[in-house]
């Protein structure tokens, strides 16, 4: 137990540097000590996120948090090396993962649920992989619907702030938001038929309808209605950022909401 809030409280400090750096450092582009603060972050969360791996389903609350963390910081990393402008979401990418982070660490002594073995691997390791994708996607088009606000705002006072100018203009916010978000509801998909191929194989039966369950296909349905929206209408502005951030909020409640109830309340 005390291994495991050593290890946490390590990680914590890793995502430390480049949330207070990279929240008041304006760039024009990412330099070295952007990438090394990435870096950091990245390998002190994948060292606990790796230990978590090992008990895959049944990784408790604390677990459950550092490997969303981990996937999120890895995504960030590939998105700020292939698209213009996502490296800037991590302003607020950052500050947000190390809040996650200090949560974990709060209760990284929390015993997990003890929940039934699961013997069907290659099925469960596609359902946890597109698991956690979906949600680091999700996280990172949230954010990107944070930096829209913020430069709608900034747009509307006639005046950049402190933290605009950190930010991605609001076009390329609100590009960054549709796309991650298309990607997000694609293995999403994947990850709802896994979890039903892995639910069948183990009780026979398809779909139990879980608070889990319906939380995750509440979150899908939202996310699909505003990429509807957006392709037919055009909708964007505030009322497509309010329903990114309904899907990413039913999305949290379903992956890492019924892990706090089931390993913290419960426990």
């Amino acid at each position: 137990m005390w291994h495991a809030s050593a290890m946490s409280l390590a990680a914590l400090f890793a995502l430390l540097p480049g949330a207070v750096l990279l929240f008041r450092r304006r760039l024009e582009r990412p330099d070295r000590l952007y990438w090394l603060l990435l870096a950091v972050a990245l390998a002190g969360s994948s060292a606990v996120a790796g230990v978590g791996l090992k008990s895959a389903w049944n990784a408790g609350f604390s677990a459950a948090l550092w490997l969303s963390i981990a996937t999120t910081l890895a995504l960030l990393v590939l998105l700020s090396a292939a698209l213009r402008e996502a490296w800037r979401l991590a302003a607020l990418v950052l500050p947000y993962l190390l809040l996650l982070g200090l949560l974990a660490t709060i209760w990284a002594q929390a015993a997990p649920l003890t929940r039934p073995e699961v013997t069907f691997d290659a099925w469960l390791k596609i359902h946890i992989a597109t698991a956690l994708a979906t949600y680091a996607l999700a996280t990172l088009a949230a954010v990107a619907a944070t930096a829209v606000l913020i430069q709608e705002r900034a747009l509307k006072g006639k005046r950049e702030t402190g933290l605009s100018r950190l930010l991605p203009a609001l076009a390329d916010a609100e590009r960054l938001e549709i796309s991650l978000l298309r990607w997000a509801v694609l293995v999403m998909a994947v990850g709802l038929m896994t979890g039903m191929a892995v639910q069948y194989l183990s009780s026979g039966l398809l779909l139990i309808l879980d608070h889990k369950i319906l939380l995750s296909f509440l979150a899908f349905a939202v996310l699909l209605l505003l990429l509807g929206f957006h392709h037919t209408t055009g909708l964007r502005g505030r009322l497509a950022v309010r329903l990114a951030l309904l899907g990413y909020l039913l999305l949290t409640l379903a992956f890492l909401g019924v892990k706090f109830v089931a390993d913290v309340l419960a426990a």
